[in-house]
């Protein structure tokens, strides 16, 4: 994570709007935050926390009012933080809950709400991302992957806890690293472990359960049977279920043979009873049969009285039937007879009535009704009449259709008069209003014919502010450029200072040592090349360096002239740079960006303008072409209506006129009714009265000729049947029901006799009787009791087979609870060896068990990982302490069941010896724990998919520091910087403020403090 951008408004100790630009800070790699007591040096660090996760760290959260006392009082207090993580690039804005004043009244306060906005920029755009504080925060905690604790602990390390990883317990560093390193994944393997050991055992305790059903189950088919389950022979435990199942089968086997006996014996005394008790019944049966058919033969012999009059009763009917159909012949004849004399006289009654009504039957003459109706003759005659005016009636009816086509075609006449006319006055409308808008759009062509003329220079005009823009953005990168330049240039100048100083420096010890480089040439007897002298007496002793001095110097002699020539090769550079930066300035690209891109907008505005005028200057031109079209095709369609309202108007007349005619010629015709339909339709009933009242008189008159022939072939019937008048036969007749009860009665009667003889002849019968004479009748309730006897034999037998079924069923059921028992005896055996694997792995995964050092697998991983925290850190503490101490991971058994594995130890390489971090003197302790804090961040930056920490904060600590140690930390501070981390330290310490020349300094003030970036090399 890498802050780019901080703008405090009316928060803390500022009262007004302080921008802080980190990428200007960041750019140096080190930097150092001091001012004043009580300036806002740790302000600023609250403003970047409360920006992040919305409060300030550790106990300044509590009863702090985050709005500055020094801000006017309408002042919204906001911080906005600009970072960078994982490859985004986001900004968070926050205000802090305050009280606005009121706009109602002078003392009112309005509380207004904490709100949080967070952004990110993609492809160059902001795009809000949320607007809840909740949620905001949330996004920014899983983006940095620490929460506030975490990040004030290792990113922020705010004055008063900057020793509290350091000192902190397993538990704590567990939870801080676990976030860090993103080992959550181990621990969740514990947590699959423990499910996976907690299923298993819970099947192995499933089978068990299934195992102690099947023996329970067995004991009770046992008990069933009458096997006491826990009486059981000596040699059987209850411990050993599969014995005890062995034996509950045997027992079983011997109380089924037992019980198959016995339902034997049961079976056969059964048997017995039963026969005896069937061999009474049928006698005894053949008795009742015997005593029911005498009682049967004296019945019938009563009856045969009224049988033999039944009989002559049906012989007398028998004779009456022959004359039956004459009968019936003459009944329905007399009865056609009546009711064709009512229809005839109903006829004649309508007819009456509707010739008093209807013209068409009162213009008939010789309608009047005579005996038994009106004369047939003058009814045929009526009908004749009638029939020849509707013939008449039927040929006028074209002429009646072809009125109402004339009366169609007239009204359909009118319509279009009127259609023409309204068609005539809409098109005039028209006209009058397409003329008029004509005449307005000619008008209005002036002004956009002005307009449009200026087309090509607005056109020009915003082509030229746009390059203008684009001058002006160049203009902007190429300061860019510059600046770059400058700050290259700068660094490759004191880089060739500080080679150049390197070389002189070694140059002047070669000098130095120019006498031992002349005295390391010298050879005893040899003459010096200085003196001459063959005698050496004291030459100069030779320093172990000296030997390698010269190299060095050709070395840093060599690397300063290559850091002269970049020099060069910079100044080149930036002298082209400046040059074309002014060019550019020429060209009016030094003009502000803001004014460039308000001209542009408001010539391409002006240009816009011009480019509609012309083309509404085109649409208006067309539309006048369209319109004078338009115009005079209603004219033309004008004219052609007129002259067809004229010709209608003359063929209205025409067709009215035929109309009136024909209608006065059927008007005679109709005779009052609406149409010729409806007189058809009157002639046309009174026809169908006439028609139906000759019907009814000559249907009279056949009936009446059948019934006088049916009264005559009876009349010759009836002597030959013995009957002397039609009531006498009619009285002998009897209904269709009577005759068939009567006929049964009969049959049934000689069909009794039959059987009877047949009864009394039968084997059976005769039987019955030989015994009733030899032995009498069968004694009273003996039948019964040995019915009794034979049921209470069966139940007993049916019991002992029921018995003697369930001994065998309870032995098959225990055969297979045996079998099943093995089954999942077996079965379970490999459950059972993967639970205890499972609890096993489980156990130590988790701390327990066979673990002996009670650490959990997630503690183990974070342990390898503070491990290497442990090495990183003591590179850097071996510097800062001058050698003297090292930090060193431990996984020493904890104490009381704590966790174990997250430990930390000093080790004094002076001493030997190793002890507690919290045995540390002040300034040792800020040492180690700065110590771990860089180590932390290197390690989770180089891990992959760890949290990346750009951006270290030191709040204090430093006064605690001795000459030399501030040395010491601060040479480890400035090594940060060939690792691309930046490291903001706050301080107040005068070696410091020397010592580091990049500065954010805080101004305290009585209206509030300021802050100033100060970066500028002393000269």
């Amino acid at each position: 994570m890498r802050i780019h951008r901080l703008e405090i408004s009316a928060f803390g100790p500022f009262a007004g709007t302080e921008e802080i630009d980190f990428d200007r800070l960041s750019a140096h790699g080190l930097f150092l935050l001091n001012g004043a007591t009580g300036a806002g040096k740790t302000s600023v660090l609250d403003a970047i926390c409360f920006a992040l996760y919305g409060s300030v760290p550790g106990a300044r959260q509590e009863g702090k009012r985050l709005r500055s006392d020094h801000a006017e009082a309408g002042a919204e207090p906001r911080v906005t933080c600009e970072f960078s993580a994982k490859g985004r690039h986001f900004e968070v804005s926050r205000t802090p809950a305050w009280n606005k004043p009121s706009a109602r009244g002078k003392n009112g306060f309005t509380e207004q709400k904490a709100n949080t906005l967070l952004r990110e920029r993609v492809d160059g755009t902001w795009v809000e991302k949320s607007g809840r504080n909740d949620e905001a925060g949330a996004e920014i905690t899983a983006l940095l992957g620490m929460d506030r604790d975490q990040f004030t602990r290792v990113v922020m390390l705010p004055q008063g806890d900057f020793a509290a990883f350091l000192r902190s317990k397993a538990a704590d560093r567990l939870a801080l690293l676990q976030s860090l390193f993103g080992t959550q994944r181990f621990e969740a393997v514990e947590q699959e472990l423990g499910r996976k050991a907690a299923a298993a055992r819970a099947e192995v305790e499933t089978l068990n359960g299934e195992l102690a059903l099947l023996v329970a189950r067995a004991g009770t088919e046992a008990a069933g049977l009458g096997i006491d389950p826990d009486g059981g022979s000596e040699d059987v435990s209850q411990d050993d279920p599969a014995a005890l199942l062995d034996w509950y089968g045997r027992e079983a086997e011997a109380a089924g043979a037992a019980r198959r006996a016995a339902a034997g014996d049961a079976d056969a005394a059964a048997a017995d009873l039963s026969a005896r008790a069937e061999s009474l019944a049928a006698r005894a049966a053949r008795q009742a049969r015997l005593t029911a058919a005498r009682q049967r033969r004296e019945l019938a012999e009563a009856a045969a009285p009224d049988l033999r009059t039944a009989e002559e009763r049906l012989a007398r009917h028998r004779k009456a039937e022959v004359l039956g159909g004459h009968l019936d012949t003459l009944d329905g004849a007399t009865a056609a007879e009546d009711r064709a004399g009512e229809a005839a006289q109903a006829a004649a009654t309508v007819l009456h009535a509707a010739a008093a009504t209807d013209p068409e039957l009162a213009a008939l003459p010789d309608l009047a009704p005579h005996q038994g109706g009106p004369d047939p003759a003058a009814l045929r005659s009526g009908v004749t009449r009638l029939r020849s005016l509707r013939a008449v009636l039927a040929e006028r009816m074209p002429d009646e259709e072809r009125l109402a086509a004339l009366r169609t075609r007239s009204a359909g006449l009118h319509r279009d008069v009127e259609r023409l006319t309204d068609t005539g006055t809409a098109t005039a409308a028209r006209l009058e209003a397409l003329r008029a808008d004509a005449l307005g759009l000619r008008h209005a062509l002036a002004p956009l014919e002005e307009a449009a003329a200026d087309l090509q220079l607005r056109v020009k005009e915003a082509d030229a502010a746009d390059e203008l823009v684009a001058v002006v953005k160049r203009h902007a990168a190429a300061a860019e450029d510059c600046d770059r330049l400058a700050e290259r240039r700068r660094v490759a100048r004191d880089t060739h200072q500080d080679r150049r100083q390197a070389w002189l420096d070694l140059r002047e010890e070669r000098l130095a040592n120019a006498a031992a480089e002349l005295a390391a040439q010298l050879h005893p007897g040899e003459p010096c090349a200085v003196c001459g002298s063959p005698d050496h007496p004291a030459p100069a002793p030779l320093a172990a360096s000296a030997l390698t001095i010269a190299d060095a110097e050709q070395a840093a002699q060599a690397a300063a002239e290559a850091a002269e020539a970049v020099l060069a090769d910079l100044d080149r550079e930036l002298a082209d740079a400046r040059q074309h930066l002014a060019v550019l300035a020429a060209q009016g690209g030094d003009a502000a960006l803001e004014d460039a891109l308000s001209d542009a907008g408001r010539a391409r505005e002006r240009a816009a303008e011009a480019t509609k005028a012309a083309a509404d200057l085109e649409a208006a031109r067309n539309r006048c072409e369209g319109l004078d079209e338009e115009i005079s095709a209603l004219e033309d369609a004008e004219e052609d209506s007129a002259a067809e309202l004229a010709r209608t108007r003359t063929a209205v007349v025409e067709v009215d006129t035929q109309a009136a005619e024909l209608d006065a010629t059927l008007l005679g015709l109709r005779s009052g009714h609406p149409g010729l339909a409806g007189r058809i339709a009157a002639v046309d009933s009174a026809v169908a009265l006439l028609e139906d009242a000759d019907a009814a008189a000559v249907s009279l008159a056949q009936a009446q000729a059948r019934t006088a022939e049916a009264r005559e072939r009876l009349e010759q019937a009836l002597p030959a049947a013995g009957f002397d008048s039609a009531n006498a036969a009619r009285e002998m007749l009897l209904s269709a029901r009577e005759a068939a009860n009567l006929e049964a009665a009969v049959r049934a009667g000689r069909d009794e006799t039959a059987r009877l003889e047949e009864l009394f002849a039968g084997e059976d019968l005769v039987l019955a009787a030989a015994e009733l004479a030899d032995q009498g009748p069968v004694p009273a309730g003996a039948l019964e009791q040995l019915r009794s006897e034979s049921v209470a034999a069966l139940d007993a037998a049916r019991e002992a087979g029921v018995s003697a079924g369930l001994a065998a069923s309870s032995a098959r059921t225990l055969a297979g609870l045996r079998s099943r028992y093995s089954e999942l005896a077996e079965a379970g055996r490999e459950p059972r060896e993967r639970a205890a694997l499972l609890t096993a792995v489980a156990e130590a995964a988790r701390g327990g068990g066979d673990n002996s050092y009670r650490m959990s697998l997630n503690s183990y991983v974070l342990a390898a990982r503070l491990e290497q925290v442990a090495d990183a850190a003591s590179e850097r503490l071996i510097g800062m302490s001058d050698g003297r101490y090292t930090l060193q991971h431990t996984d020493a058994k904890a104490s009381r069941g704590q966790k174990s594995g997250l430990g930390l130890e000093v080790v004094d390489l002076w001493t030997g010896q190793r002890r507690d971090t919290a045995t540390l003197s002040g300034g040792e302790s800020f040492m180690a724990s700065l110590s771990l804090a860089l180590g932390l961040a290197d390690v989770v930056q180089m891990e992959s998919g760890g949290v990346d920490i750009e951006t270290l904060f030191v709040d204090e600590g430093f006064g605690s520091l001795d000459e030399q140690s501030l040395e010491q930390v601060m040479d480890a501070l400035e090594g940060l910087r060939d690792g691309g981390r930046v490291v903001g330290l706050v301080s107040h310490v005068a070696e410091m403020k020397q010592r580091i020349t990049t500065q954010l300094q805080v101004v305290k003030g009585r209206n509030g403090s300021t802050l100033h970036i100060s970066d500028e090399v002393p000269a």
